[in-house]
């Protein structure tokens, strides 16, 4: 299925600008407060209320001081978990994202859930080639299609290795914001839904490739809602389709991305599910990521 009831959520300790990202992310700024963390567990603590209020089955799991991991909010980067029982982790750019990656995560999920195989594809750090996740591909899970705009964090040959263990079939393409700069992560300028799409049709220059990103969307019956650049910029694309425990559909974002779209395009939305939202403002200035990167899908089967 595509949707889940169950996510992973890492609660930060030490949550900050991470320099070691900033270069290639463009939605990040350094905040001038101090208390930049602080502000962003309430905002961590609020989202983990609001998903739960929903009765969407959330496991928090506590971040460690040392090491120091001032991305490890965004667990959707590094690992990924399917309903075949297997877990796949990720080569990261950063080399302090590199150390989100704990094997003691992954036995807590055991408890739950489970895990029939570990697929490792870290080693592509050692060649320089990176695909984060998540992150850097939205998946369609009912028709085995992963979605990939191809930057310094998603490489192409990584993308192709991934689909082949996994049955998926890649739809690369290249991504780009208003100052013709690479997308760094795939999921901030798409959305892929059971019947829906929210994506950022305008990033796309090349437009062979806007077209086949078109056409694989409409084939598998989903009604394309587009969004503009400036929506983009706002996380409009950051978004993620989840059930309940009733089986409701709902869509995950940010209060920034919610209030970002138009009368309209909240109507086409609504027809496919509830739309809830929270404040991020937060972690979204500092750790340019949003609603959508703070999910780690578990689709793993139930013990």
């Amino acid at each position: 299925m595509q949707t889940t009831n169950h996510l992973l959520m890492i609660r930060p300790v030490d949550f900050k600008f991470n320099e070691q990202t900033a270069a290639n992310n463009k939605f990040q700024e350094a905040s001038t407060e101090n208390d930049v963390q602080d502000r962003a567990l309430k905002e961590f603590d609020g989202f983990v209320k609001l998903l739960s209020a929903n009765d969407i089955d959330v496991t928090v799991v506590d971040d460690t001081l040392q090491p120091e991991t001032p991305d490890s909010i965004f667990p959707n980067n590094w690992i990924s978990l399917h309903d075949d029982g297997s877990v796949y982790l990720y080569p990261m750019f950063s080399e302090n994202r590199r150390l989100e990656r704990r094997k003691e995560i992954i036995d807590g999920l055991k408890e739950k859930f489970e895990v029939n195989h570990v697929a490792d594809l870290s080693f592509y750090e050692q060649q320089h080639a990176f695909l984060e996740g998540t992150g850097s591909m939205v998946l369609d899970r009912d028709h085995k299609i992963a979605y990939a705009g191809l930057s310094v964090r998603t490489d192409e040959e990584v993308l192709n290795n991934f689909c082949m263990l996994t049955g998926y079939e890649p739809v690369s393409f290249q991504a780009v914001d208003g100052a013709n700069f690479p997308i760094y992560h795939t999921n901030v300028m798409m959305c892929v839904g059971d019947r829906f799409a929210v994506v950022c049709l305008d990033s796309i220059p090349d437009q062979e490739e806007r077209l086949a990103v078109t056409l694989s969307l409409t084939s598998t019956g989903k009604e394309i809602i587009a969004i503009s650049l400036d929506q983009m910029n706002h996380f409009a694309g950051n978004m993620l389709q989840v059930a309940n425990t009733s089986g409701e559909s709902l869509l995950v974002m940010s209060e920034q991305a919610y209030l970002s779209l138009t009368e309209e395009q909240v109507t086409v939305l609504e027809k496919y599910c509830r739309i809830v939202y929270s404040p991020l403002y937060v972690i979204e200035q500092n750790g340019g990521g949003s609603a959508r990167c703070m999910l780690a899908e578990i689709h793993l089967p139930a013990k």
